[in-house]
């Protein structure tokens, strides 16, 4: 994912002079071909993220449009209130880049876990959010954020997980995409992340009728064919690598509210921190978002449905 990021930043680059990669002292290989291909257009900010958004705020006033780089942990969480004030308040188009989203920095520990980007973020009035699950979302979210006139805050977890399409799908601003396709009235996986492939895969494996879909847009959504999904669900079923506070589950159970009420299971981070540091893989056992764990949850809830929500 970090090499289709790195290829798309380079072609929107190399046609547009305006295109600025504004980065928090970030000097590894990563931006190695981006600094080949356009030196020009390549700033390193140094370790004050606070000042890079100010920065970029003023290039993108001067006609320029920035791309912002850090990890999850600190583009945005920690220069929300930078974003909100310098950018968003005054709907500058300056995309936001936030790398190792969720575990993927583990033994780093908590101030290198980024669990509540996603909702920081989606309080800010005027600030869109993407979310991309695979390289294919990745390359189509960042030509639409430099289409936007507009912030975007851009999620990208570190840790591929696989494909999830076979080629870079026709996507528009909010739309949700189908990975799965099933049957009316059974249960629906909606996923965002990392997590779209491991719901990709259950689906596949246990439950054959289950649609699966992914939300590259968390902020936009197409709210009307969020409804539609719910309302031809048994059951709904939301996985993502972020706190079950304020993130994709927590949007799909507003609008449900709302439009289409119906059971929904949110699976992802609960409201705690990590207990330990170790790998990525361990840690998305400690907080159970392993396969065997979201299995077992999965089987759980359904169990639970009155029967009256079970398909004849």
């Amino acid at each position: 994912m970090r090499a289709a990021f790195s290829d798309a930043l380079i072609r929107l680059a190399k046609a547009d002079s305006n295109v600025l990669l504004l980065t928090g002292d970030h000097g590894y290989a990563l931006f190695d071909a981006f600094r080949k291909e356009c030196p020009t257009q390549y700033i390193n900010a140094g370790i004050a993220e606070q000042n890079m958004v100010g920065m970029a705020a003023g290039l993108a006033r001067a006609g320029f449009r920035p791309f912002v780089y850090g990890l999850s942990a600190f583009i945005p969480v920690r220069v929300i209130e930078q974003i909100k004030l310098d950018v968003a308040h005054d709907k500058l188009p300056v995309v936001f880049i936030g790398d190792g989203a969720g575990f993927v920095y583990s033994h780093l520990g908590t101030s290198h876990q980024a669990t509540e980007d996603i909702a920081c973020a989606r309080a800010i009035p005027d600030l869109s959010v993407y979310s991309p699950a695979d390289r294919f979302e990745l390359s189509a979210c960042m030509e639409l954020a430099y289409q936007s006139r507009s912030a975007v805050y851009l999620r990208m977890g570190k840790s591929d997980r696989g494909d999830v399409h076979l080629a870079e799908p026709e996507a528009r601003i909010g739309a949700l995409l189908e990975v799965k396709s099933g049957k009316p009235g059974d249960i629906t996986f909606i996923a965002t992340g990392s997590l779209v492939r491991t719901a990709k895969d259950i689906a596949a494996q246990s439950y054959p009728d289950a649609a699966v879909w992914s939300a590259p847009f968390i902020k936009p959504i197409d709210s009307a064919k969020v409804t539609a999904i719910c309302e031809n669900s048994r059951a709904i079923v939301v996985l993502e690598e972020h706190s079950i506070l304020g993130g994709l589950g927590s949007l799909i159970s507003e609008i449900a509210s709302e439009s289409a009420p119906l059971r929904i299971l949110r699976i992802g981070v609960r409201d705690r921190f990590s207990h330990h540091c170790g790998t990525y893989e361990y840690l998305l056992k400690e907080h159970e978002l392993d396969r065997q764990a979201i299995e077992q949850r999965i089987r759980d809830y359904l169990a639970s449905l009155p029967r009256a929500n079970l398909c004849e």
